[in-house]
C-alpha cells in the first residue's frame, strides 16, 4: 500500500506539503494541490487517519446506500457489483462497512435519518442510484452532516464528492461507432427515466452526434424497461436505421422485438451487463466497471474523512461487443 512518502515523491513535493493538502491548509497553490491529488489517485493512497478511525467500530463506520427499487431482477447484477467492490475495498483498508437500502430511510425526515445513521455509528456514505426524486438525500447532502460520495449524481460540496464515467461522451462514442459501422442516417433513441441524472447527459451526447452527422433523431422514453423498449421498437423501428438504448436491458428488449418482426437494425446498449452475452446477436455497449467504481468511491470517502474537500471524479469506460464466450466460466 502506498505511503505519504510515495505520494510526495510522485507529486514532486515535500511530505509536509502532502500533509498540508490533506488537511486543507489555505497557503497551498492550486497547481500543487492538483499534483498531490493526482498522485493520491494514481497510487491509491488512503490517509492513515481515516483508515485507522474506520477500523474501529467505536470510532465510526461507513455505509453503502443502494436504491434497490428496480423494474426487473435482471439488473441486480449492477447492485451486486457495487456491493462487491465496496466491501472488498473496505476489507483491504480494514474498514467497517455496512449495506443499507433506500427503502429503509426514504420516508424519514432529515433529523430522523441523521439520528438513525448516528445510532449505527455511521460517519460516511457511498450512495448508488440517487435520482431527482431522492429529495431527502439531496437535503442530507446540503446539510453537510456526513461525508458522502455519490455515484452518477451531480453533487459536490465541502463534504460530498461525485464519481462516475463521462456519460455524455460514452453515449456519443457507442452510438457513433454503431452508426458508422452500419452507415446509418436515422436513429430511434430509447431513453431511460426522466428522473435519472445520467439521462440528460446521455441525450446530450446523442444530440451532439446527430447534429454533427446530420442524422434524424426520434427520442422515446423507455423507463429502463425491457418490456417498454420492446413495445417502442415494434412501433417505430421500421422507419429508422438503428436503435440506441440507454441501457442494456432495453437493448435486449429492442433486439427481441426486431427478431420477432424479422427485420434487422443495429442496436447498441449501455452498461455492459453479463446478460448481453446471452442475447444471440452481438450489440455494441458501454461497459462500466461497477465494482471498480464502488471501490474508488470508498477510497474517495476516506480522503473526505481525513479532511479532503469534495470534488468530481471521472472514471474510464470501454466500448465492447459482448459475446457468449467472453462471459462463460
Amino acid at each position: 500500500m502506498a505511503s505519504i512518502k510515495d505520494v510526495a515523491k510522485r507529486a514532486g513535493v515535500a511530505i509536509s506539503t502532502v500533509s498540508k493538502v490533506l488537511n486543507n491548509y489555505p497557503n497551498v497553490s492550486g497547481e500543487t494541490q492538483r499534483k498531490v491529488r493526482t498522485a493520491i489517485e494514481e497510487l491509491g493512497f488512503v490517509p492513515n487517519a481515516a483508515a485507522s478511525m474506520l477500523s474501529s467500530k467505536q470510532a465510526g463506520r461507513i455505509a453503502l446506500l443502494i436504491n434497490q427499487n428496480r423494474l426487473t431482477q435482471a439488473v441486480d447484477e449492477i447492485d451486486m457489483q457495487y456491493i462487491t467492490g465496496a466491501i472488498n475495498q473496505a476489507k483491504k483498508l480494514n474498514m467497517d462497512i455496512i449495506t443499507l437500502f433506500f427503502s429503509m430511510i426514504m420516508d424519514m425526515s432529515l433529523e430522523e435519518i441523521t439520528g438513525y445513521l448516528r445510532s449505527q455509528n455511521i460517519v460516511g456514505l457511498v450512495i448508488c442510484g440517487m435520482d431527482r426524486e431522492s429529495r431527502i438525500l439531496q437535503e442530507l447532502i446540503r446539510s453537510k452532516r456526513f461525508k458522502m460520495v455519490v455515484i452518477d449524481a451531480p453533487f459536490q460540496n465541502e463534504t460530498t464528492s461525485s464519481i462516475g464515467i463521462d456519460h455524455e461522451k460514452a453515449q456519443y462514442d457507442v452510438a457513433r461507432k454503431t452508426a458508422l459501422e452500419n452507415d446509418c442516417k436515422s436513429i430511434l433513441y430509447i431513453s431511460g427515466t426522466k428522473s435519472s441524472y445520467v439521462m440528460e447527459k446521455r441525450l446530450a451526447g446523442l444530440k451532439r452526434l446527430t447534429g454533427e452527422h446530420e442524422m434524424k433523431l426520434l427520442v422515446k422514453c423507455g423507463d429502463f424497461s425491457e418490456r417498454k423498449a420492446r413495445e417502442l421498437a415494434m412501433k417505430y423501428a421500421r422507419n429508422k436505421d438503428m436503435i440506441v438504448c440507454a441501457s442494456d436491458l432495453m437493448a435486449i428488449g429492442a433486439m427481441n422485438a426486431l427478431i420477432e418482426m424479422d427485420i434487422f437494425r443495429p442496436v447498441c446498449g449501455f452498461d455492459g451487463i453479463t446478460l448481453m452475452g446471452y442475447v444471440g446477436r452481438q450489440m455494441n455497449t458501454v461497459r462500466q466497471n461497477f465494482s471498480y467504481i464502488a471501490s474508488e468511491a470508498v477510497k474517495e470517502l476516506t480522503i473526505l474523512l481525513s479532511g479532503g474537500i469534495g470534488r468530481e471524479r471521472i472514471l474510464d469506460y470501454e466500448l465492447v461487443r459482448m459475446k457468449y464466450e467472453d462471459i462463460i466460466c
